[in-house]
């Protein structure tokens, strides 16, 4: 007798919902632990653009803007991320992973060590996405033929949001009190914050180095895994490194000739452009569903951080926390300096 297909017949490479058996709720507390630790990063970046903003008069307005901002649609945007980051593949994970790490590094030897804060707390912004990859990726290689791997990443996923939680309780009170408690020297935070301020994002960015190392390693490992002979993968990285290195080259330069969230936009689509091509002839078909699932994520991301992208254009930002200058003494008049010269 005739009889349907099951649904796993239809959606044989799905391997990132892995239908048909009982690991879907793993895939949605991956998400979901990725998607809180981008929150972090937002939260803690936006602390510190508020802190330079308040301590600089002149940007009174862009204060106000980033105020604005913080409270509209935060639980719409991890849902959507934690959604996103759940349904794409793991190899199209993995791949926007390197891609990443390879565009950074190349941005980051460019820039060099006397460069200009500003890119670096850009390149912090875009990374987002990829970050929320990366940790997703990493989750999958570290619980992978783990015993009881549901409930650690359900630990996992629980100190994932504890941090989001106390991200977001330090940027709701820098955002009320910062102003008040940094001038009336009544809160340890908002002094620390005033004092410390710039060392934060050197923070991060050493937190990121860990994050994009432990995910570039799962990212490897992850796709190495799917090649049964050395032929197939050497077939598959030496497209692949020749695409991204070209399409790391061309970026790089297009951003400095034409900065702003329209080229970040531009960016995006190319590399997903790119990573599309690459697939059609490397990849399986599922991939190119994933290709368009990361473009979304990519311009989710961008949506939510796109007024501290305009703040990275601004000059010399972020500011310098004023110094407190000591009084300065009265200037002799200049018959007392022509006295005194006399009598000396």
């Amino acid at each position: 007798m005739f009889s349907l297909p099951s649904l796993p017949s239809w959606l044989p490479g799905l391997s990132s919902l892995e239908w048909g058996s009982g690991l879907l709720l793993d895939s949605v507390l991956k998400g979901l632990t990725g998607a809180c630790g981008v929150s972090v990063l937002n939260s803690l970046l936006k602390v510190y653009f508020f802190v330079g903003c308040a301590n600089d008069p002149e940007r009174r307005l862009d204060k106000e803007r980033l105020r604005a901002r913080w409270a509209s649609l935060e639980t719409v945007h991890l849902a959507g991320l934690a959604l996103i980051l759940t349904v794409v593949g793991t190899r199209v994970a993995s791949l926007v992973v390197l891609e990443f790490s390879l565009r950074a590094i190349s941005m980051l030897l460019s820039l060099g060590k006397g460069s200009r804060s500003t890119e670096r707390l850009q390149l912090y912004l875009l990374s987002q996405y990829s970050l929320g990859c990366g940790l997703s990726c990493g989750l999958s290689f570290l619980q992978e033929g783990a015993p009881h791997r549901t409930l650690n990443l359900l630990l996992g996923l629980g100190l994932a949001a504890l941090l989001r939680t106390v991200a977001q309780r330090l940027r709701r009170h820098v955002c009320h009190f910062y102003e008040q408690h940094s001038g009336g020297h009544r809160c340890g935070v908002c002094l620390g914050l005033l004092a410390g301020a710039q060392g934060l994002p050197s923070l991060l960015g050493r937190a990121l180095v860990v994050a994009f190392a432990v995910g570039d390693l799962a990212a490897v490992a992850l796709i190495n895994r799917d090649f049964l002979t050395t032929s197939e993968a050497v077939g598959f990285w030496t497209p692949l490194t020749i695409c991204y290195t070209l399409l790391v080259i061309y970026m790089q330069e297009e951003q400095r000739q034409h900065p702003g969230l329209q080229s970040q936009v531009q960016t995006v689509l190319v590399r997903m452009g790119g990573l599309f091509v690459l697939l059609l002839t490397v990849g399986r078909w599922l991939d190119l569903l994933g290709v368009f699932i990361s473009l979304l994520g990519e311009l989710w991301c961008l949506v939510g951080v796109r007024t501290l992208l305009d703040l990275c254009q601004t000059q010399d930002f972020p500011s310098q926390r004023p110094s407190v200058s000591a009084p300065s003494q009265p200037q002799p008049s200049a018959p007392a300096q022509a006295q005194e010269t006399a009598t000396s």
